[in-house]
């Protein structure tokens, strides 16, 4: 067992959470993390009240958080209002200022977790009242600022939240795939992890087995940072966020050429909505990151939990007398 800050404070067993990333981490999923030992978070993503009343009622029983991305809720503010009624283990805020929200999630004594990418979006997170600040690196899949590593990310995130608010909690993302990564993370100064890609590739992720195929057979060099996808989809994102996603035909024609994608946007977007409805992933969008290069086997959720805590346990422990050897 690795007992942590994380494990003691949330009254969970592993230090391990489940990313809330849009619709694939459903009630399913959320609750086989949870049900493990882990911490699962449903992903409210860009706001559908209606599938997340479902996905709530689908994990009750079951002791699971919810994550929003911050600048849509700021659209649909009622999307908070749903999640704090059922009482969650925890609310995610990512990619925006979360201030507006903060108040609202405290005064409901649910512990509020900020997703940050830089040292001053972990400063705004901290001036907001984290409980938990989730320092995520540019290898992770999905959205991000992405010039900073989670290697490095981690202990700055550490020694910043040392300094202001030692009570806050923080968790490491962006490329923890397996034991390796949260023995890491812990390493650099995190008292958990937050993981999306390897619970991506579970039995229980709103993932098809055409995209989990591709996934499995793929390694971390065909990941790439771009902002092709929100353009096709019209998803009106910062500019400073871009996400990463599995290199494809469809990438391959259009970044870098992202003004030209914009004037022949209806063809384009005509094209990726058939090729989601196909499974067709040479246009279709995968959202993973490098840590894709990693999993070559579709696991139950529960079992990648079990087994990375395992490993992770097994690494420390194996390390741990030869430091002290080395220290004496």
């Amino acid at each position: 067992m690795l007992t942590t800050r994380l494990t003691h404070v949330f009254g969970i067993e592993h230090p391990v959470v489940l990313a809330p990333m849009d619709l694939v981490s459903g009630a399913r999923l959320a609750t086989a993390v949870t049900t493990a030992g882990g911490l699962g978070m449903i992903g409210g993503g860009y706001g559908d009240g209606e599938w997340l009343k479902r996905e709530f009622a689908a994990a009750a029983g079951t002791r699971v958080g919810c994550g929003f991305i911050t600048w849509s809720l700021a659209r649909n503010p009622e999307l908070l209002d749903i999640a704090l009624e059922h009482r969650p283990a925890a609310v995610m805020l990512s990619f925006g200022d979360p201030a507006p929200f903060a108040g609202r999630v405290r005064a409901a004594a649910v512990p509020l977790l900020c997703q940050v990418h830089t040292l001053d979006q972990a400063r705004q997170a901290l001036d907001a009242g984290a409980d938990v600040v989730v320092a995520q690196g540019g290898e992770a899949g999905g959205h991000g600022v992405g010039t900073r590593s989670t290697f490095t990310l981690i202990p700055d995130v550490a020694d910043l939240i040392a300094a202001r608010s030692p009570d806050t909690l923080l968790l490491g993302a962006g490329g923890v795939a397996d034991g390796r990564g949260l023995a890491g993370a812990l390493a650099l100064g995190a008292d958990g992890v937050l993981v999306g890609t390897r619970f991506w590739a579970t039995e229980e992720a709103v993932v098809s087995a055409r995209a989990h195929a591709r996934a499995v057979a793929a390694d971390g060099d065909e990941t790439i940072r771009t902002s092709v996808y929100d353009i096709v989809r019209s998803y009106d994102w910062p500019v400073e966020y871009n996400g990463r996603v599995l290199r494809n035909r469809f990438i391959d024609r259009w970044h870098g050429r992202e003004a030209d994608l914009a004037t022949h946007l209806a063809e384009a977007a005509a094209a990726f909505k058939h090729a989601v409805s196909q499974q067709d992933y040479d246009i279709a969008n995968m959202i993973v990151g490098e840590g894709v290069g990693l999993i070559r086997q579709i696991l139950p959720a529960g079992e990648v939990v079990r087994r990375m805590a395992q490993d992770a346990a097994a690494r420390l422990g194996e390390w741990a007398p030869r430091t002290a050897a080395v220290s004496a």
